[in-house]
């Protein structure tokens, strides 16, 4: 009998496994990749669901499934990231809204840990997102309007004064193994700052560096491949996103961990009236979507 039940579960996730990809950017498909005109209230790529085997965890979910740890924990409340339980369905959150404004260039969204690299191309524009890891409390990332200034494969890493004076005993750390910048650096036009990859994959989707921003190691390789001196960089932080799906209003919130949102539905309404949208709200939906801040878009809009 125990055969017989274990069967189909293994068949169960080889068909919701998805396929080990060799970056985390997405959406993979490019016809997914596309936008409209409306990039600010566009939504792009599609969950998934993952079934868990015996003993696996969050972390390592989140790392071998290319999405950010925070991100990944967020999309499924309730289930423990160390101890979530054999064969256990958890959503691998890859829908999202572009943020307000993004548009040629990288556009990082700080409160849901990716970012946005949109390009033109064949007279449209197409999109890659990466999940990232930004700066611990103390130590936050910043925020504003940059271009990239500098390339460099192989960086070596010095260690910021300000951290110098914290940990004395710190050193410039060559290239090669144990670089946290790992293998590329894309310095900003804000001094000390950059995009860079990472010798703690662990990191990505959590408020780890000191500033920086984190990618996987074979998205930064992307990255790089696709990034020029001169590209704009915009760096914001928005817990909460609305945009349309044909008739239906769509919310994606973020928790807060700044704290600015002071009163999350007033400032939803007024990403709505942005929009133009002139329909119904379903207030019961609105009010759960943010009170859950899972990350994922969700209707809040009732049937026309």
């Amino acid at each position: 009998m125990k055969a017989l039940i274990f069967i189909p579960l293994f068949l169960l996730t080889l068909f919701l496994l998805p396929p080990r990809p060799a970056q985390g950017w997405y959406p993979k498909l490019a016809s997914e990749s596309l936008l409209t005109d409306s990039l600010s209230v566009q939504t792009v790529g599609k969950n998934r669901s993952y079934i868990l085997a015996p003993g696996e965890i969050l972390p390592e979910i989140a790392r071998r499934c290319r999405i950010g740890y925070n991100p990944l924990v967020a999309a499924n409340p309730g289930v423990d990231p160390w101890r979530p339980g054999d064969w256990r369905e958890v959503l691998l959150p890859y829908r999202t809204i572009l943020p307000t404004g993004a548009g040629p260039g990288i556009t990082i969204n700080l409160a849901e840990y990716r970012l946005y690299l949109i390009w033109n191309e064949d007279g449209g524009k197409r999109v890659r997102i990466y999940p990232i890891g930004i700066g611990q409390k103390g130590w936050n990332s910043p925020e504003g309007r940059f271009e990239i200034t500098v390339k460099i494969e192989s960086p070596s890493w010095t260690p910021p004064q300000a951290l110098r004076q914290k940990e004395q005993d710190l050193f410039t750390i060559p290239p090669g193994s144990g670089n946290p910048l790992g293998k590329y650096w894309l310095g900003l036009s804000a001094p000390g700052f950059g995009i860079h990859g990472t010798d703690k994959p662990f990191g990505v989707g959590r408020r780890v560096s000191h500033g920086c921003i984190r990618l996987y190691s074979a998205d930064i390789e992307d990255l790089n491949r696709l990034a020029r001196i001169g590209m704009p960089v915009s760096i914001v932080y928005q817990p909460i996103k609305l945009a349309l799906d044909g008739d239906t209003l769509l919310a994606q919130i973020h928790p807060d961990y700044l704290g600015r949102i002071e009163t999350p539905l007033d400032e939803a309404l007024r990403i709505k009236n942005g929009l133009g949208w002139r329909g119904e709200i379903d207030w019961k939906a609105l009010e759960r979507t943010i009170r859950e801040a899972r990350g994922i878009p969700v209707p809040i809009s009732k049937p026309r």
